[in-house]
């Protein structure tokens, strides 16, 4: 008998208005306060959110408090989430430079997700095993540093994701369900250990996936742009991103595919009033949250998914299929 579905919740866990250069300088951390409601909001329909933290979430007092008594609730996942700009050690540049994790040098960004890991269990109280690259800046350098820190679970991919022209990565081609990667080649099955939970995303209307491999290398500026306008799109389960109508949509035609798990994602920064470009008012967070709620409950109640953290899910997720190298 086919187990249900996993709704996975993978939420950036990050200083408000990180988009600005002033925010990453601030490095306010006021919408840790609107977690606790939030997480009520996922208890109703029984999902276990993953917080993906970083540093300054991790350190100041007044939102690590917050997410220790989350942890310790049982209810919840702490991960991590590297802002090369707030995680020492950090360069100046970085912080101007809004840097992707995947264009920091190898040394660099060993020692900054070793330094956030322990940072985490030591003020947070729990050892994270499940990562996001900020900015999606991952590639296969990180997967032995995930591998060496005890990590099982990587959700940095986008199979629609492009910011080359920013500097940063693109994974056109990823498959949309989970995989073990390649260390050459992210976006392809390979020998690692840690599972790659990829960000579900798709195309409205769905492209065969040749052609939404095409799709993917396309910059947003200006061709996908001009491609949305004749009716083309990318969805996510993001309510900041996709429109409600366009999210359920997509979550029932992923059911027809007998999907393993939809994954929703957004920024904790999103629950705040400005604390993001894409929730500027309490007007804007009220619409978010009611799009989110009635995300939660077309998913668990209409489609039959049923809450997992990322580690609750990769512990379910058969080996089997792994590519194995000589020395695995």
């Amino acid at each position: 008998m086919r187990e249900n579905p996993a709704v996975l919740v993978g939420i950036d866990t990050e200083a408000d208005d990180q988009w600005s250069l002033e925010g990453r300088r601030r490095l306010g951390v006021s919408n840790a306060h609107r977690l606790p409601a939030l997480q009520a909001l996922f208890e109703e329909f029984a999902v276990r959110p993953t917080y993906l933290v970083t540093h300054e979430m991790a350190t100041e007092p007044e939102s690590a408090t917050i997410l220790r008594d989350l942890g310790r609730s049982g209810l919840c996942e702490i991960g991590t989430h590297l802002h090369p700009w707030s995680s020492p050690p950090f360069r100046p540049e970085d912080l101007a430079g809004h840097t992707y994790p995947n264009r920091l040098p190898l040394e660099l960004l060993d020692r900054q997700i070793t330094e956030l890991t322990s940072v985490i269990e030591h003020n947070l109280g729990v050892r994270p095993t499940t990562y996001r690259a900020g900015r999606n800046g991952f590639d296969g350098r990180t997967l032995p540093i995930l591998e060496r820190l005890g990590y099982t679970v990587d959700t940095s991919v986008d199979p629609l994701f492009n910011e080359r022209r920013k500097g940063g990565p693109a994974f056109a081609g990823a498959p949309v369900m989970p995989y073990y990667p390649d260390y050459q080649d992210v976006r392809r099955p390979g020998p690692s250990r840690v599972l790659e939970v990829p960000i579900t995303a798709g195309t409205d209307p769905a492209l065969p996936k040749v052609l939404e491999r095409l799709y993917a290398t396309l910059p947003t500026i200006p061709y996908r742009g001009a491609l949305k306008r004749l009716g083309l799109k990318a969805v996510w389960l993001r309510p900041s991103y996709s429109s409600l109508p366009d999210m359920l949509a997509f979550a029932s035609r992923l059911a027809a595919q007998q999907a393993a798990c939809y994954t929703v994602i957004f920024h904790s920064s999103e629950v705040l009033p400005g604390g993001s470009p894409y929730t500027p008012d309490a007007a804007s967070v009220s619409r978010f949250l009611d799009d989110l709620r009635r995300l939660l409950e077309h998913l668990t109640v209409r489609l039959g998914a049923v809450g997992r953290t990322y580690a609750e899910f990769a512990r379910s997720w058969p080996t089997a299929g792994r590519v194995m190298d000589a020395t695995s």
